[in-house]
């Protein structure tokens, strides 16, 4: 991706800015593609987010800081993503029976199984948006990535 000719400037821009609006780009990018691949679905990336941590809590209820703690994308409504996932049956809220003022969350049978068709559909998704880099390069991408 040119960026120059992205944003449609004709000056040369600094490279420290530049590589910030890059990363900027390649990740609106990214975003743009899993919401278009989720979209079928009526699911959103924060909501596939949600039921992969859900899943990954291996049967146990999780409560919502430690949603917001591993969302990919931190957000302030953490709340309103678990009530779309309730309206749409894939996770349950109860109340703490040893502390009432703890709300604990679990995915349901109808959430697992919707989230394995989704992980089919990510995979695919993944594999396409990275399908010009080799193995070695991703490697060296992420360790460059973890510099941040």
């Amino acid at each position: 991706m040119n960026v120059e000719e992205r944003i449609k400037t004709e000056g040369e821009i600094p490279l420290e800015r530049r590589t910030i609006i890059h990363l900027m780009l390649v990740a609106n990018s990214i975003n743009d593609k899993m919401s278009l691949a989720l979209k079928p679905f009526d699911i959103s990336i924060q909501q596939f987010n949600v039921l992969r941590i859900l899943r990954g809590q291996k049967g146990k209820p999780a409560n919502l800081s430690t949603l917001n703690e591993r969302m990919v994308t931190k957000m302030s409504n953490t709340t309103r993503l678990v009530d779309k996932l309730i309206l749409k049956e894939f996770v349950e809220r109860h109340i703490c029976p040893s502390n009432r003022r703890k709300v604990e969350i679990s995915i349901t049978d109808k959430g697992l199984e919707q989230l394995s068709k989704l992980d089919v559909l990510i995979t695919e998704t993944e594999s396409r948006l990275l399908n010009e880099f080799n193995v070695d390069e991703l490697k060296q991408l992420n360790i460059l990535l973890h510099k941040f």
